[in-house]
């Protein structure tokens, strides 16, 4: 059973936007900032934003010539090899899940256990995963609807918040261009990055939308959007309250509010941090579980996953899968309270990936140099290849400034190996197993039905 076609262009922006916009990018913002002297933390968020424009531009080609919910699986495994392709999208889905839902649910739980402290925080967590889990579980609409309620009704509020405060404080930018030296603003970029994470996995919803094109207006719209918020918002709270305070909290963004607008601004952010929080995790289950049946379609993962749903038209067993995975990622993090890795690490493989999509389209360009191009990139190899060199900069720089970050990456790439190395192989032999079987059926059933005459 396939996939149904409803997305429009609005709730493809909202996705792109929702997984990006969560409450663990004002942990982000506020690492950013602190790189960078003064307040001039918005030029590294910007050009962080116009770096990721590049590997937007990228995806978008990409995903014009391969339009498949497989998304970056099938991008690398045809500009490169099958066993790349397979160890660094897993990685990479496994890195993103775990990252996001991790730091958003450290981050709910301290809010949670501040304002409600009777409750147990990680309850809080597994209600708002359930309602999540049940609403893609219905259907991509219903789930679509309620991510672009929020997203565009969060957006306006925290432009709203940013530019009150800036001009109760009666701001004014000091020294705007001298942010400091050169690894601060290169570590600063390299965490900007991390505020934008996860805009391109929309492109696994290139299945379910009206147009193809959608997708690669999405991200773009997305990423500017984004860009803008960003740099409001934390120019905004670095001018009204010191960066160490915001540094010693992982919920900065309450800090702020509550210095801004007094008990009702804190009423407020935690009402917009409980609802980022649920509207993260809508978008990553509704892209992360497409990806999931994708590879599930291609053997790569247990088949079970590429059931879908007849009633709903949605892919059910990953789903599912998301919601226990998720309560898992949750446990871990409040366990060992180790967040702020989690961001760099997320941020690093984040930049992996869109080196490796700059490269991508420079391979598939020669090795496919007469398939159709839906969407190409103008001025020939310059734009893949700054991609791949600036985002390649980027991750070095994240892992060498955390070492913590690279030992975790070195973890999850053995046990990906691990995987690819024996799960696959097995799983691609069941099914060339199961085709021989399935192609005798026919015959057989002739011959019984002769037999009958």
């Amino acid at each position: 059973m396939q996939l149904k076609r409803v997305l429009t262009l609005r709730t493809v922006v909202a996705t792109s936007a929702g997984l990006t916009l969560a409450s663990s990018s004002f942990v982000a913002a506020v690492m950013v900032a602190n790189y960078v002297l003064g307040d001039t933390a918005w030029i590294a968020i910007l050009i962080g934003g116009a770096l990721c424009f590049l590997a937007a531009a990228c995806f978008s080609e990409l995903n014009g010539q391969l339009p498949t919910a497989a998304g970056i699986r099938l991008y690398f495994s045809r500009a490169f090899n099958d066993q790349v392709s397979l160890v660094v999208s897993l990685l990479y889905m496994l890195i993103v899940v775990v990252g996001v839902v991790g730091v958003e649910s450290y981050i709910i739980s301290r809010v949670l256990n501040e304002a409600i402290p009777s409750i147990p925080p990680y309850i809080w967590i597994v209600v708002m995963l359930l309602l999540v889990t049940v609403m893609n579980l219905r259907g991509l609409k219903m789930a679509g609807v309620f991510q672009d309620v929020v997203t565009y009704g969060l957006i306006a509020v925290i432009i709203f918040i940013g530019l009150f405060a800036l001009y109760k404080a009666g701001f004014k930018l000091n020294a705007p261009l001298s942010p400091g030296g050169a690894a601060g603003i290169i570590n600063a970029v390299a965490l900007g990055v991390f505020l934008f994470v996860g805009f391109e996995w929309v492109t696994p919803l290139v299945e379910e939308v009206t147009q193809v094109k959608q997708i690669y207006r999405g991200m773009m719209i997305a990423l500017g959007i984004l860009s803008v918020v960003y740099a409001i918002f934390t120019t905004a709270m670095t001018a009204v309250v010191p960066k160490e305070v915001l540094l010693a909290t992982p919920a900065p963004q309450l800090v702020f509010a509550r210095t801004v607008l007094g008990d009702f601004g804190a009423s407020l952010m935690i009402v917009v941090i409980l609802a980022t929080s649920m509207k993260t995790f809508n978008a990553g289950i509704i892209s992360v579980s497409r990806f999931m049946y994708a590879s599930a379609r291609e053997h790569v993962l247990p088949s079970v996953f590429s059931k879908v749903s007849m009633r709903y038209f949605t892919p059910w067993v990953s789903i599912i899968t998301l919601f226990f995975i998720g309560l898992i990622a949750a446990a871990l993090t409040l366990l060992t309270e180790n967040y702020q890795v989690l961001v760099g690490l997320a941020a690093a493989m984040e930049s992996i990936v869109y080196t490796m999509a700059g490269l991508a389209v420079i391979s598939l360009r020669r090795r496919e140099p007469e398939k159709e191009r839906p969407y190409l990139i103008k001025g020939g190899y310059l734009v893949p290849v700054v991609t791949a060199l600036v985002f390649t900069l980027l991750a070095v720089a994240v892992l060498a400034s955390d070492l913590t970050a690279l030992l975790y990456m070195a973890g999850c790439f053995v046990v990906v190996l691990a995987y690819v190395k024996t799960a696959v192989p097995r799983l691609k032999k069941k099914h060339e197993a199961r085709r021989p079987a399935a192609r005798r059926r026919p015959g057989r059933a002739a011959a019984g039905s002769e037999e009958g005459k």
